[in-house]
């Protein structure tokens, strides 16, 4: 059930990771480039600054997304006292 009453802060958790995520991700690259980032669609571009770019990119998003989320289900469980996923993080059997 608590998944249920997660979903709606999960979405706009989402929605507001990438508005974050695109926003670090301009600031980043024009530390690198004075250019917009290449972007695969286009014709004529450098490969090593698209995979730079498609990196950085990549990298920059998933962060932001997983410190985001984490954020998000920390609130939740302060409002409501349930923690909305796994609580603890597996352990892997000894042998």
């Amino acid at each position: 059930m608590s998944k249920l009453i997660f979903l709606p802060v999960s979405a706009a958790a989402g929605l507001l990771s990438g508005l974050i995520g695109k926003k670090l991700f301009d600031r980043v690259w024009r530390l690198i480039d004075e250019n917009d980032p290449p972007r695969a669609e286009q014709r004529r571009i450098n490969p090593g600054k698209l995979a730079l770019a498609l990196a950085l990119e990549g990298a920059l998003f998933r962060a932001v997304k997983g410190l985001v989320d984490h954020a998000s289900r920390e609130g939740f469980a302060r409002v409501t006292g349930i923690w909305p996923g796994e609580k603890e993080q597996a352990q892997p059997e000894s042998a």
